[in-house]
């Protein structure tokens, strides 16, 4: 196939650009002008084009798009644009800036200027500051000339970028991105402003009654213990943090405190209001979400926005101001996600995908055998936690069996198990939290084993030395160029060192991370790094199954360890059997690892 990569020069201005609204409302926007177009096939030089809507398609049509692999930089922005507006859609897509999240890194600065930079490929020109306002008839013929030379060289530049990062990444990625974009490009989902509406009205009610109340215990909502004391009223367990003053641990409730932030967007609306009132921000997220959703239903269709490669286990992440993947469970909002007339949505999960990996690629086969014949191993678990036969388990113990298999997988300890649980409106003795985490840890051995293995090959990566990590044959530790996984990318710690813990005389492992324009040193310890490495091989398997189930049926979302299709409504049993066996195949690579799945079917994403 012909290599076609494109850049599209749009119209934008000081309050309609891409860092003032989103891409879909953008690039959907009646104001929305293409000034230009640049476009590259294998190694011909580039070539520019600038003309009214009908030149601009004609132009276009005469490359052969469904014979090519169409690259852009940020490939949702110029694919949106190719489909939307031109009715053109490659036989396959690639993205440079979705490449280079994968091979470089999320965090490693994947802009085509930075990017250009770190490959020593040539300088991004900033002709673009000149174009701010500019429809295309107000441009001079020399700056409309300079312009597309700027197009021109961003176009090549894309060009060499690819050849350099393309050459030996995994094929079945390359087909990830193409099924992620077309997520977003190719939108196959509706909203039913009618729920939409219902539901903005209940959320907004119930939100003014408790802003009222909230508003006349203002006191209780600045004080940090009332707050405390009303968050874990409602089931949420405080955030805390360390102190930089007094390097104690103290409620952590400031504006710039992630995991207070995180709470607006709480299941609850309760929750997401009390800490919304605390920020002092007007409206809760659910709120503004069903807002948002309402205004794209106005416009069209649901473009699924997901970013590739989001984190560096490899998992997908939300994008475009509508986060699919932070979706309360039972949110109303997934009853107005609806597929086209006439076909079912089918929502297919992995069950326990994390705990079997793990269990997996720890060798503590009892549990893997347990999981494969389909026993319940949160009653074996609880089982061994109370002393008693399987048969005689209650169901409040079955549930500390289950938070304890999902829970104390990754080296939590007793403090944080019993704040789990209280989260779920258990309380427990720390003593009696300290006993389950032990008998866990007794109960399962290997698990514990490969916690300690894992430690010493993050030690051998900071020496850039290779180590063992679980099972033989599943992953290699290359030194400082991570942990390399099954399907050929790795799991990478940036500037992975040494360095003294605050308030104590020990060390502790550290790694880069950028958050904005900061460098946050963040921790990392065996059981973490377990958890990476099983977060990262659950995506490779949701990420195969995915394309086994787009064989057949075309895949619309995907959120966490669920896939969401479509299908004909004459083919609905017979699609929902398919996807539920492509979802209980194992992979090459781990032909023992026991899979399962449930799913659901309905007439919207909510069932």
């Amino acid at each position: 196939m012909n290599i076609i990569v494109c850049d599209f020069e749009t119209y934008y201005d000081r309050s309609y650009s891409l860092s003032k609204v989103t891409t879909e409302e953008y690039i959907r926007d009646p104001g929305f002008e293409v000034i230009g177009v640049s476009v590259k096939r294998n190694d011909e030089p580039a070539v520019w084009f600038s003309g009214t809507k009908i030149q601009t398609k004609r132009w276009l049509d005469q490359f052969e798009w469904d014979n090519a692999i169409a690259v852009a930089h940020n490939a949702v922005f110029d694919m949106a644009i190719l489909n939307w507006h031109f009715d053109i859609r490659p036989k396959r897509i690639a993205d440079t800036l979705s490449i280079l999240r994968a091979i470089d890194g999320p965090d490693a600065g994947n802009s085509l200027a930075k990017a250009a930079e770190r490959y020593g490929l040539g300088i991004k020109g900033d002709e673009v500051i000149n174009a701010l306002g500019k429809g295309r008839l107000d441009f001079t013929p020399e700056e409309l000339d300079r312009y597309g030379q700027y197009c021109i060289n961003d176009t090549e530049l894309t060009y060499d970028l690819f050849q350099r990062i393309a050459v030996g990444f995994p094929q079945i990625e390359f087909r990830l991105i193409d099924l992620t974009i077309r997520m977003f490009t190719e939108p196959m989902l509706s909203l039913d402003e009618e729920v939409l509406t219902n539901h903005l009205s209940n959320v907004k009610s119930s939100k003014d009654a408790l802003m009222a109340k909230l508003n006349y215990d203002k006191a209780d909502l600045m004080s940090n213990p009332k707050l405390a004391e009303l968050l874990m009223f409602h089931g949420v367990v405080p955030p805390t943090k360390i102190s930089p003053a007094t390097g104690k641990e103290t409620h952590a409730f400031a504006k710039n405190d992630e995991a207070f932030k995180a709470l607006l967007e709480h299941e609850n609306p309760q929750v997401q209001a009390i800490v919304a009132a605390r920020l002092g921000v007007k409206s809760t997220l659910e709120e503004t979400r069903t807002e948002r959703f309402i205004k794209i239903a106005e416009r069209g269709t649901l473009p699924v926005p997901l970013r590739y490669y989001a984190a560096h286990t490899g998992r997908w992440g939300g994008d475009d101001k509508v986060n699919l993947q932070n979706l309360p469970r039972k949110s109303p909002l997934k009853k107005a996600i609806i597929p086209p007339d006439g076909y079912v949505f089918i929502d297919c999960d992995s069950s326990q995908i994390e705990a079997r990996t793990l269990a997996w690629l720890a060798g503590q086969n009892d549990l893997v055998a347990a999981f494969d014949k389909g026993e319940d191993v949160y009653k074996i678990m609880a089982s061994s936690i109370y002393g008693v036969d399987v048969d005689e388990v209650t169901d409040p113990q079955r549930f500390v069996g289950k938070t304890t298999i999902l829970g104390a997988g990754y080296g939590m300890g007793p403090t944080k198990f019993q704040a789990q649980l209280k989260t779920f409106g258990v309380d427990m003795p720390e003593d009696e939290c300290k006993r389950i985490i032990k008998v866990y840890r007794e109960t399962y051995p290997m698990i514990p084993k490969l916690w300690r293995q894992a430690g010493d090959a993050l030690d051998a990566m900071a020496n850039n030395q290779t180590a063992p990590i679980g099972l033989d044959g599943v992953l290699v530790v290359y030194g400082k160029d991570g942990i390399k996984l099954p399907n050929g990318l790795s799991i990478k710690y940036p500037n992975l060192r040494w360095k003294p813990m605050m308030g104590s005389q020990h060390n502790e492992m550290v790694y880069d991370q950028k958050k904005g324009r900061a460098v946050i040193p963040t921790r990392i310890y065996g059981g973490k790094a377990v958890e990476n490495i099983c977060q990262a091989l659950a995506r490779i398997v949701i990420g195969e199954q995915m394309l086994m189930v787009a064989r057949k049926l075309r895949v619309v979302m995907t959120v966490h360890d669920a896939v969401g299709c479509i299908a004909p409504e004459a083919e609905a049993d017979k699609a929902r059997a398919y996807v539920e066996d492509c979802m209980r195949i194992r992979p090459k690579w781990a032909v023992a690892l026991p899979l399962n799945c449930e799913s659901k079917m309905g007439a919207s994403y909510g069932g």
